[in-house]
């Protein structure tokens, strides 16, 4: 099954557009693990277990994994998602980018070692940093285009006079992986919540990609404003063009006590509820 089928197919199941993201602080625990980097995977797993019905995706994100010598846990957690919830894809969230056979080992850290269905990459230096990644058919491959950082506007938002139109970065890149880039019908772009004129850009000019949209929860972003700028259905309400709403600190860290997984549980299903209400 495709990357693309994969999430349409969660997203019918579990009637979810939310994505949880898996970023682990364990400075943030709850007592007594708080503190305790070994507890990454418990920590992880009794969140996955208590949300799993809700999300049409998990994101864990690499680095908070590999700050803690924790890839092993990371190993372990999207193993333990695979088994608990097999129908829900998991996006590895690592913005690689680099070439040739430096690109392929990332690829095969991503597909063969973590088991990912999705990596999330940095287009900056052109195709060939996305192609290996695109050898592998059922497999997606997300590349950064509008993000949710004030930052992402230095290089993003600036105009390319050699290209027919002087669009915008990230109007040029939306435009190649709803094209040319495309080769498999395996990519998808990262647009953040908080810029939703962008969003609905992105949207026009790339009608059919999936879009990972980071920002919403703890970063502000308006989740019923994403949707109505991101989301595109058919008759009978099926999806189009999808959308995978990330939300992770506002999920995970919902409670402090030893029912944190249950309060993530609330919070999971309001924000589902609210990006439903939006479609």
């Amino acid at each position: 099954m495709s990357f693309l089928a994969r999430l349409l197919a969660a997203e019918r199941r579990n009637d979810s557009l939310l994505c949880v993201g898996l970023d682990p602080e364990p400075a943030k625990f709850p007592a007594p693990w708080t503190g305790d980097a070994t507890r990454i995977f418990d920590f992880c797993a009794a969140i996955v277990d208590t949300t799993h019905d809700l999300v049409l995706a998990f994101k864990p994100q690499i680095a908070y994994f590999a700050a803690h010598r924790a890839e092993d846990q990371l190993e372990r957690l999207i193993a333990h998602i695979q088994r608990v919830a097999p129908e829900v894809p998991v996006i590895l969230d690592a913005k690689r980018g680099d070439i040739g056979a430096t690109a392929e080992q990332y690829a095969s850290e991503a597909f063969d070692r973590y088991k990912a269905h999705a990596v999330t990459l940095s287009p900056f230096m052109g195709f060939d940093s996305i192609e290996p990644y695109l050898r592998r058919p059922d497999k997606g491959a997300i590349l950064l285009c509008r993000t949710s950082n004030p930052g992402g506007s230095d290089l993003q938002m600036q105009r390319l006079a050699d290209v027919e139109g002087q669009p915008r970065l990230y109007e040029h890149l939306a435009r190649l992986a709803q094209g040319p880039w495309n080769t498999n019908g395996q990519l998808g772009l990262v647009v953040g919540a908080t810029f939703p004129e962008e969003l609905a850009r992105v949207r026009a000019l790339a009608p059919t990609l999936p879009l990972l949209i980071p920002g919403v929860g703890a970063q502000g972003g308006d989740a019923a404003a994403t949707v109505r700028a991101a989301w595109r259905g058919g008759p009978g309400g099926q999806t189009t063009a999808p959308i995978i709403v990330n939300s992770s600190r506002a999920v995970l860290y919902a409670g402090s006590g030893a029912d944190f997984a249950a309060a993530a549980r609330q919070v999971a299903m309001a924000t589902r509820e609210t990006l439903n209400h939006a479609r």
